[in-house]
């Protein structure tokens, strides 16, 4: 049997990452301005995200990317991505700050065209590839991208806002048809030249990330190059300072290789698993879709030494190589995010797999899905704890309704603070206002409770929202989608407690008389409106109206209490 790898405790780690910020000069702290305010930041930092470029340059002859029978070096990898970046620029005329869609399922060419868009000086809006058609005019429109890098079922879904929109529309992959332009022809336009020659503001926007949120359809938020790169060294310097302690020797050994499962167009795709392969020289295996069974296949295959994704994956491996009864020896590290993993997982994973740790985070798309990390012998001793702050620019505290600390062990919302923050909400200054406070904190909309050491436990969440898979669901949207229909009077969307996916939607709602509304109908109706995993699973009828507390506001609480937990019918 294998035998886990000793882990260096944080109290070890310490020292060792003070010692490398005053020693190596990337690393060296010192106050910057950002938005007006004095922030605690990596001084001597790459000023934009193209340094991952030439970082992965001393990666050339490994395996980068694996899809299919897709296999891309990263020599490979990087040229492709400054052909397109050259290509966009000769074909298209982009311009620095020219904001452009990207709206693929993963793929070696979301890769590319992602670090292309970047090398070109553009803005890059990832778009969720399970959106609807709806859905996707709406991101589009928003975003103001008038250029989308498409794969062929979201290509479809797209071209009939091509028009009101004025895209330009290009095919990502080769079986995209009727487009302006393709991926292959940006890639034969660019192939052999420099990477262009432009000037970033470190400053300057990188990306505009749709997020769901409590206040009804998508916003998206606004990530700059600093906020980024200030993500990825407070990762590595984390990094450097284990491989410190390990005497030289990386965590990962000299192979290390992540599993893809989980979506690029969300931050912990693109950052923690994307962007921080490209620093270590990580090979990343992509899956076309979740199973369980081709996710053993794969580790054992490829060799991963690492997984990362959202609970329910690391769970179904787990008893997925238990029932094969297969010990996947080359496995290091379970990561989750995007949703808090069960204690008992832990436990499971600790029991079936006695040669790999696991870790978990938490962060939001606003703060670059980085701020608390938690993994090794903390975790074991702290399952339910999602860590504490990542050393050394980011803060992390619980707050009053004052804004004032709360207590060690007492409830309040998690404010987080950095340069790692977004600059803001594109076209919603009020929505931006509402969760940045004046001296550059921002306002979560989760509770925690810190303990006396500083570990973060995510106890309940402000925000009417869902959370299902990792996937973040707006209660608002989906019922505003649900009233639209001419037989439903009103609705209250909650979320069902559910082992494998965390959450799962149901729908409680107060119908026109008479109507003989069924569960198929209604899901028939929603689904040109919204996405499948935001379409509720479990439906309630009700005769009349929906309960209301005092200021009129649907009563929450109560419908829970009904539904969930006394099982009313009707």
């Amino acid at each position: 049997m294998a035998q886990r790898k000793q882990a260096p405790t944080r109290a070890e780690l310490e020292p060792v990452a003070i010692d490398i910020i005053m020693n190596e000069e990337m690393f060296n702290l010192g106050e910057v301005e950002i938005r007006g305010n004095k922030e605690l930041a990596f001084i001597n930092a790459p000023p934009d995200l193209r340094f991952l470029l030439v970082a992965a340059q001393e990666f050339a002859d490994r395996t980068a990317v694996v899809f299919d029978d897709q296999r891309w070096t990263y020599g490979e990898l990087i040229g492709k991505a400054i052909a397109v970046a050259n290509g966009l620029i000769e074909r298209h005329d982009i311009k620095p700050g020219t904001r452009i869609a990207l709206a693929m399922r993963n793929s070696p060419e979301w890769i590319a065209s992602y670090f292309g868009i970047l090398a070109a000086g553009g803005v890059v809006v990832p778009i969720n590839g399970w959106w609807t058609s709806e859905e996707m005019g709406y991101g589009l429109s928003d975003s103001g991208a008038k250029y989308v890098i498409a794969g062929f079922r979201q290509a479809d879904r797209i071209k009939p806002h091509k028009d009101k929109l004025g895209l330009t529309i290009i095919g990502g992959r080769s079986d995209v048809a009727d487009v302006d332009d393709t991926l292959d022809q940006l890639m034969a336009a660019g192939a052999g030249k420099p990477p262009p020659a432009i000037e970033i503001d470190t400053d300057s926007d990188f990306a505009i990330f749709y997020t769901s949120g409590s206040t009804g359809a998508p916003k998206g938020a606004v990530l700059t190059h600093r906020g980024a790169v200030s993500t990825l060294l407070s990762y590595g310097l984390v990094g450097a300072a284990m491989k410190v302690v390990n005497k030289g020797e990386d965590f990962f050994g000299e192979n290390p290789a992540v599993l893809v499962g989980v979506p690029l167009f969300h931050c912990t795709g693109s950052h923690a698993v994307m962007m921080m392969s490209f620093l270590s020289g990580r090979k990343m295996v992509m899956m076309r879709k979740w199973d369980p069974a081709d996710a053993v296949e794969l580790i054992q295959k490829e060799k991963i030494t690492n997984v990362v994704g959202v609970p329910t994956m690391s769970h179904e491996i787990t008893l997925e190589a238990e029932r094969q009864g297969i010990e996947l020896e080359s496995l290091m590290d379970m990561s989750v995010g995007g949703a808090k993993r069960p204690p008992a997982h832990v436990e499971k994973l600790n029991e079936t797999f006695p040669h790999a740790w696991s870790s978990t985070g938490y962060g939001l798309t606003e703060t670059n899905a980085i701020g608390a990390y938690i993994s090794t012998h903390d975790y074991q001793a702290r399952p339910g704890s999602c860590g504490r702050a990542v050393p050394p620019v980011i803060q992390i505290k619980t707050a009053d309704e004052n804004g004032d600390p709360t207590p060690a062990g007492e409830p309040g919302e998690v404010w987080i603070k950095g340069p790692i923050l977004f600059r803001g909400y594109l076209n919603q200054p009020e929505a931006t206002a509402a969760v940045m406070t004046e001296d550059g904190w921002f306002k979560t909309g989760d509770v925690g409770i810190m303990d006396e050491e500083g570990f973060l436990f995510i106890v309940d969440r402000i925000k009417d929202m869902l959370l299902r898979g990792g996937e973040n669901i707006s209660c608002l949207e989906v019922e505003h989608a649900l009233v639209t229909h001419p037989d439903i009077l009103e609705a209250a969307v909650i979320g069902i407690p559910d082992e494998r996916l965390g959450e799962r939607v149901g729908a409680v709602l107060f119908t026109r008389p008479g109507s003989k509304l069924s569960d198929d109908e209604i899901n028939e109706y929603l689904e040109p409106h919204l996405a499948k995993y935001k379409r509720p699973d479990t439906y309630w009828y009700r005769t009349e109206p929906l309960p209301r507390g005092g200021t009129g506001k649907v009563d929450k609480p109560t419908i829970r209490k009904l539904y969930l937990e006394e099982g009313v019918d009707a």
